[in-house]
């Protein structure tokens, strides 16, 4: 069974962005980046079927400019068999990553994609139902558990009244939550070893896709200052503020 897992090059969680002067975006200049980590939840998920013997090989696949190989790169450090780059600089927006891995699905033949709920740049949580839907796979989105057996996936779901079981059809799309597993880190040995692994570049061209933006970004700005918090005498007095100046009650 090949499992495809997608990686995104996002600022790095830890970083505290900027928006550019002009409004026009987020300031990249000497920031840190990393896989988002909920890509990085969906491969080392991946990988734990592969050691279990569930799947054959794993496939990180990662879409944007040439400086997305070093997330590749990551991945097979983290165990991936190999990789595959499309290389575009155009921006791009959740349907034509959708229609680029659903090409990449049809391609590779592969039974199962396991990707991250969102990315926290765009947190759009989008693609994986995106992808479900093109390519007319199952679907299991916000997984805190996976199980494969007898050529099915049967998937926990976080929801808003508590989880939820689901059984899958394979092929089938999985998109990852936090409490899914921990991520390992990518032994020295693992770091050498990915840099021989096969890594394969495509167009979108190649992949007879358009990947034309959509969407327009008319302003990227940081949110306002909190103002400090006041300390009140009474139930009374906060009740008063609540309804008079907050106007929520």
């Amino acid at each position: 069974m090949k499992v495809l897992v997608a990686v995104k090059r996002v600022v790095d969680y830890n970083v505290k962005v900027r928006a550019k002067g002009d409004g026009s975006g987020v300031d990249l200049n000497n920031v840190k980046m990393s896989i988002n980590p909920f890509c990085e939840i969906a491969v080392e998920e991946a990988v734990r079927l592969r050691e279990k013997g569930v799947a054959t090989e794993v496939i990180a696949v990662s879409l944007g400019d040439k400086a997305c190989q070093e997330q590749i790169r990551t991945a097979l450090a983290l165990g991936a068999d190999r990789g595959i780059l499309v290389e575009t600089a155009e921006e791009l927006q959740p349907l034509a990553v959708a229609k680029l891995l659903q090409a990449i699905v049809a391609r590779e033949g592969v039974d199962l994609v396991i990707v991250g709920k969102q990315s926290i740049d765009g947190d759009n949580n989008q693609t994986g139902q995106m992808l479900a839907a093109l390519a007319g796979m199952s679907q299991g989105s916000f997984a805190s558990e996976l199980v494969i057996e007898n050529g099915k996936a049967r998937v926990t779901r976080e929801i808003d009244g508590g989880l939820q079981t689901v059984e899958l059809a394979l092929p089938a799309v999985v998109t990852t939550d936090l409490r899914l597993n921990e991520p390992r880190y990518a032994s020295l040995p693992n770091i050498m070893k990915a840099k021989k692994k096969q890594l394969d570049t495509l167009t979108p061209a190649d992949l007879g896709v358009d990947v034309a933006p959509r969407m327009r970004v008319l302003k990227v700005e940081p949110p306002p200052e909190r103002k400090a918090g006041i300390k009140v005498g009474s139930v009374a007095e906060l009740v008063d503020k609540l309804r008079n100046e907050a106007k929520v009650i």
